[in-house]
């Protein structure tokens, strides 16, 4: 499958076309490797490379006209088969990094059940996702991208200046993520009460805080989804801000990883309680403290940057920055 030459890039369609044949080139890269599963890190590249791709045609959808399979549904489906078996590669890393160091002898034995049925639900999903690599979705979704880079078709505002939109673009995303509710999940207690950190007070304090982070919170995870939505959308356009843009991109990638280790601690506690239901506390006692260790880990990092986002002067400063791009790159960056 070949793809046609880069254009230069003098407009919003023009951008928008190297942004889809960057992200498809991606995918094209690692699919071979994904179907023989032959690297986590190759299923890895290609599922980033489908989400981007979402991103470009969902945020570019006032500008291209795409073929039907070439829809934010489509690819989404695709991508989420990708991403069950990037999940079980993930909860499996995260066991062997941070966890199974730590684990006296007895707890590994049970660890090695785990590990076993991780192995039979991986053999499962590889199986889907290499189905879903062969399907006629799939194949039309190449075949559509392929026929769409050969001959592209816009629409009327293709041909506006970038800098012209780009606040439009990026505002609507900002400001859903600003409004989250998960920005007030126990704010209250660090915003409202201030004791000293030795007392007794202070420890049931963290203690009831740490206990809200358990149990798979959604609107926290619901956060993370927002967070990695706006992340995904700011990097389009990081050539046309300055170090100002930058650092708050920084920091939107960070509040995602923060809630996605907090998400994936939960994620992590569920599968053991599936595996030995109410005995996982009792088989696996160091485990669950360093469950609850690292919760509390996590809390101290989102903790400054939760206080951070509920400042009026922080809100202000993201939409001063995003509300002034400065240049048209040459090229996109890679």
């Amino acid at each position: 499958m070949t793809l046609a030459t880069t254009p230069i890039i003098n407009n919003l369609g023009d951008y928008t076309y190297q942004a889809i044949q960057k992200h498809f080139k991606k995918i094209l890269k690692w699919e071979k490797s994904v179907k023989k599963d032959e690297d986590p890190e190759a299923l890895h590249q290609m599922r980033v490379g489908m989400r981007r791709l979402r991103t470009v045609v969902s945020s570019f959808s006032f500008v291209l006209s795409l073929p039907k399979s070439v829809s934010d549904r489509n690819i989404g489906k695709i991508a989420r088969k990708l991403g069950e078996l990037r999940d079980l590669d993930v909860l499996k890393e995260n066991i062997e990094a941070n966890f199974q160091a730590s684990l006296p002898s007895p707890e590994l034995k049970y660890l090695q059940k785990v590990f076993d049925v991780f192995h039979e639900q991986r053999e499962n999903v590889a199986v889907n996702v290499t189905k879903t690599l062969k399907d006629v979705a799939y194949k039309s979704l190449k075949s559509s991208l392929n026929d769409w880079l050969a001959e592209p078709s816009y629409q009327e505002s293709a041909t506006l200046v970038i800098e012209l939109v780009l606040p439009d673009l990026l505002l609507p995303e900002v400001s859903a993520f600003l409004l989250h509710p998960g920005w007030q999940f126990g704010s209250s207690w660090h915003q409202n009460i201030s004791i000293d950190k030795s007392s007794k007070l202070s420890e049931l304090h963290n203690s009831i805080k740490y206990n809200l982070l358990a149990g798979n919170n959604e609107v926290l995870h619901s956060l993370r989804k927002q967070a990695k939505r706006l992340r995904y959308q700011m990097e389009l356009f990081v050539d046309f801000y300055d170090e100002t843009y930058a650092g708050y991109l920084a920091e939107v990638k960070n509040i995602q990883e923060i809630l996605g280790e907090i998400h994936d601690i939960d994620v992590l506690e569920e599968w053991f309680v599936d595996i030995f239901g109410k005995e996982f506390s009792e088989k696996l006692p160091t485990f669950v403290n360093l469950l609850a260790e690292k919760r509390q880990q996590l809390w101290q990092e989102w903790q400054p940057l939760q206080t951070r986002y509920l400042q009026l002067e922080t809100r202000q400063q993201l939409h001063l920055a995003i509300l002034h791009p400065m240049r048209s790159p040459d090229i996109m960056s890679s």
